[in-house]
């Protein structure tokens, strides 16, 4: 099955559904403004390398929507196939995917060369005044493979479809995903598992570690082409300040602030914050070992293979802005054109580190801000912090259930006790939570909202279902089987994860005993 394209874009927003050929047709690769334009100084054109038998695992209604899809297109044999990669055999050279180069600390430990080395690039689709970039991740090896067989496996695509799913429905900025391909092909790990094929869906991939490829080797001119491409499509305010690129540093930082509060907020951890690993957009990127806490550790560690604990809970924010001090290295020949050349190398440094105590500024409130919410606190008093903290160190000592409590804590009551079970059970100590929940009261005393007002605005904040490990690792063990139902049915738990549900009570339960036995690894 093949398609051609042209570079001339079929916008996606038709009130008809689209055939397979108009889809195809819709993801343009020849827009001016586009990343591939930049050139192959920044990227290599080759086509994916086919699956055999590829077939539908899942599809996300939503984001197929968000780009003009009807989801129902999925259900074709010719949709597997597209979005396996298959059709880009006989794709003309000038329309190829493509994969892009990029370099990066890792672990902390600067890594060199790294790149796209399983990601292939289709183009873009415009729909709605948006522009998406699709991705294919797990179609097979580029020239930044390295070792690698370019491919991804089954468990670990089901995992990054729905996570992207997930963290799109919480609100939190995140790459989306389309769809899961999979084949049977077989893949070593660390055993033989089957292939499978994401397709991701942003409007960039561009990373920091894109910037540092260009920086390390000395290659000013592509990093400024790159800065340029990313103001220009995404930060065009930036062109208003003396120094565009030192702006561009800034709304980076103030963007990974952001999604770092929101990281803490709910719980989750990414698992690999290397530099290659950060969006220049703010968003949540590559899913690998990721987890979304159980039982509160603040030194939750949820990727096996970092044995120093480098990306645990508790470090996130510390790390975000370790990385911006990386991306700041990598803009620096770009910044203080405005400057006389003398004395221009130390007014460099003063704004960089400037931008970046943006950070710090940002970070703070931010989830100060979240957490107020969380607690159903509508106004802001002294003290709310230390409030927020104590609950923290409670949860952190007795293991308590991080989305549960939160969940929860909508139960109480200004006036009594007599509803805090659901949450006080959570903890081993009921002293200690019974303190707290005393010094909670006093705060709420000083609300103007009823309990019932805050219980709601506490709920629309305050998820009922994430996506727990042990509930990915069922969809997966069943989709080995080729059952693909709870992939679909946690997928519909996911989209609505601040409403009840009733008829998914279960999906919102403590986990299992033998959850606790589950590992991720960068292994995927």
């Amino acid at each position: 099955m093949s398609f051609s394209r042209t570079s001339n874009a079929v916008r996606a927003d038709s009130a008809d559904a689209l055939s397979m050929e108009e889809l195809a047709a819709a993801i343009d690769i020849g827009r001016p403004d586009a990343f591939v334009q930049l050139g192959t100084a920044f990227l290599t054109r080759l086509p994916a390398v086919p699956v055999p038998d590829p077939y539908l695992v899942a599809v996300s209604a939503d984001a197929a929507q968000r780009l003009g899809i009807d989801p129902a297109l999925a259900r074709e044999p010719a949709f597997a196939e597209f979005f396996a990669g298959n059709p880009t055999r006989d794709w003309p050279a000038d329309q190829l995917p493509y994969a892009t180069v990029y370099s990066g600390h890792q672990f902390g430990v600067w890594a060199g060369q790294l790149g796209d080395g399983r990601a292939i690039g289709l183009g873009e689709v415009e729909h709605n005044g948006e522009r998406f970039e699709l991705q294919l991740k797990g179609a097979g090896r580029t020239p930044y493979s390295r070792m690698g067989d370019g491919r991804a496996v089954l468990r670990s695509s089901i995992r990054e479809f729905l996570c992207s799913e997930a963290m799109h429905h919480l609100g939190i900025p995140t790459t989306r995903a389309l769809c899961v391909i999979g084949s049977d092909l077989p893949i070593r790990r660390e055993t033989i598992e089957t292939s499978a094929i994401v397709t991701r869906v942003s409007p960039s991939f561009v990373r920091f570690g894109h910037f540092e490829h260009f920086y390390s080797n000395d290659r000013v001119d592509e990093l400024k082409a790159l800065a340029d491409h990313v103001i220009d499509r995404f930060y065009p305010q930036c062109r208003e300040a003396d120094d565009p690129y030192l702006a561009l540093l800034s709304e980076v930082t103030l963007r990974t602030a952001d999604l770092m509060a929101d990281w803490q907020a709910v719980g989750f951890c990414h698992g690999v914050m290397n530099t290659d690993n950060m969006s220049i957009l703010g968003l949540a990127i590559d899913y690998g070992p990721f987890g979304f806490m159980d039982g509160f550790n603040a030194h939750h560690v949820c990727n096996h293979s970092d044995t120093q604990g480098r990306y645990s809970y508790s470090r996130q924010p510390q790390v975000g802005y370790w990385n911006l001090f990386c991306l700041a290295q990598a803009l620096v020949p770009l910044f203080g054109a405005q400057y006389p050349e003398e004395g221009r190398a130390e007014r460099v440094i003063e704004d960089a580190q400037r931008v970046l105590e943006g950070f710090k500024t940002r970070f703070a409130p931010a989830l100060e801000s979240k957490m107020r919410a969380k607690l159903g606190l509508a106004e802001t008093r002294e003290g709310d912090d230390k409030l927020a903290n104590a609950l923290l160190e409670a949860m952190h000592a007795n293991r308590a259930d991080f989305t549960l409590t939160f969940r929860n804590l909508a139960k109480l009551s200004k006036t009594d006790a007599s509803n805090d079970a659901p949450v006080r059970d959570l903890f081993l100590d009921r002293a200690a939570f019974d303190a707290w929940a005393n010094d909670y009261r006093a705060r709420l005393s000083h609300e103007t909202q009823s309990d019932e007002a805050r219980a709601a605005a506490m709920n629309r904040v305050n998820p009922k279902y994430v996506l727990r490990n042990h509930l990915a690792e069922q969809a997966i063990r069943q989709a080995r089987e080729k059952d693909f139902s709870e992939v679909e049915r946690l997928l519909r738990v996911l989209t609505h994860p601040f409403d009840e549900q009733p008829e998914f009570e279960s999906y919102a339960g403590l986990p299992p005993d033998w959850a606790s036995d589950l590992e991720v690894s960068c292994s995927s």
